[in-house]
């Protein structure tokens, strides 16, 4: 069994921080625990090995991934917290960090019966994501467990205010915000010998992130059949990848779209500075899409490019608040279409929306966002 070890005359606190995916490209928890590193922890993050995970680069702290029997639906949620539950049951830890519902239960009862501390980051709204909304059974599961648990934490926190808000109306919680916010790009980042996995002779238009229900990617293909000029790049993973893979063939949009699949934390970093628009344009189905406030349009202003998104309440106050592109009431394709070209015919709009991102990244930044943070944890230390 691990002990804690000593620097100078303190012992250093062993942090654990649980996730249901398999740690390749949380930039979220990866930002939290080198954050938590900083402070003194002794950190270990906790995930899943997938069929398809690639080998995980060096990093700052320890990580594991389990192997699980199931992979997908109730039975990989019910594997994963037994799984979690033995290992923190028979792990020396001080603390642990349940990230999401789906890793809650483990990480509740397993501190319930050690008396360690337990910590809950909620990434989104979970129980209202477009995986639950038309599947009543199952959300009322969900639920079960988020109404059993969450009134009974002491250090809780979330993604944006609207969320924090309804939970702790509901639950009589003190949740705070911790935005999911990049670190700050400076220019001696980039790598000027960097070649993106796409062609860059004409403009190219972003989407970054999950490929998932609700995110408007359909749309954004079919967008494309109205777009000259220009092509329309889908970086990353998920449930319906092999559908719009399908589409783009169907709609013979080979030559105006391209779908890289997942690319690694630092990669994406540099291939985003080559967008000319970002897309975040998710649709408003459930209450957690509604309130959404995706990374992704925080990358996009830290590499310095324009944005259309979806006017959504939270993704509305940073696009407007800050001049940094358009806000859509609708995500359709001719919507999307027609103002990726407008947005592509304004080149004095794109520039002052360039310009506004570059103050902006100054403010929106894990730099400034991990002093709530820290001000979280520092009575755990």
């Amino acid at each position: 069994m691990n002990h804690p070890h000593k620097i100078g005359n303190t012992l250093k606190r062993k942090l654990i921080l649980a996730v249901t995916n398999d740690l390749a490209t949380d930039n979220r928890v990866h930002k939290v625990a080198t954050t938590l590193l900083k402070m003194g922890f002794e950190v270990t993050l906790v995930g899943r090995l997938l069929p398809y995970s690639t080998e995980l680069q060096p990093r700052t702290y320890s990580t594991r991934r389990f192997s699980l029997w199931f992979n997908k639906g109730p039975l990989f949620y019910a594997n994963y917290n037994i799984r979690l539950f033995f290992y923190l049951l028979f792990k020396n830890f001080d603390v642990v960090v349940s990230n999401d519902l789906d890793t809650l239960l483990g990480c509740f009862v397993a501190t319930e019966i050690t008396k360690k501390e337990l910590v809950y980051d909620s990434h989104e709204y979970y129980t209202e994501v477009p995986e639950l909304v038309d599947r009543p059974w199952i959300k009322a599961r969900w639920e079960e467990i988020e109404q059993g648990i969450v009134p009974k934490l002491k250090h809780c926190y979330t993604v944006c205010q609207s969320i924090a808000d309804i939970y702790n109306a509901k639950y009589g919680t003190s949740f705070k915000v911790v935005r999911n916010v990049p670190n700050q790009i400076l220019e001696n980042t980039y790598d000027e010998d960097y070649q993106p996995p796409f062609p860059t002779d004409f403009p190219v238009i972003i989407y970054q992130g999950a490929v998932n229900i609700g995110r408007g990617i359909e749309e954004s293909i079919l967008a494309m059949h109205q777009v000259e000029n220009a092509r329309l790049v889908v970086i990353g993973d998920g449930d319906i990848l092999r559908d719009c893979q399908s589409l783009v063939k169907r709609e013979k949009l080979e030559e105006k779209v391209i779908l890289t699949g997942r690319k690694p934390i630092n990669e994406l970093q540099q291939i985003t500075r080559f967008a000319t628009i970002g897309l975040t344009v998710e649709k408003d189905i459930g209450l957690n899409y509604r309130f959404a406030l995706p990374n992704k349009l925080f990358d996009y202003i830290q590499s310095e490019v324009p944005v259309l998104a979806s006017e959504l309440p939270e993704i509305r106050r940073i696009v407007d608040g800050y001049n940094i592109g358009i806000t859509i009431p609708e995500t359709t394709p001719e919507l999307i279409a027609k103002n990726i070209n407008a947005m592509l015919k304004s080149p004095e709009s794109m520039v002052s929306w360039k310009k506004n991102c570059s103050i902006a990244k100054e403010e929106l930044c894990w730099e400034n966002e991990e002093k709530i943070l820290i001000d979280i944890y520092k009575q755990l230390v």
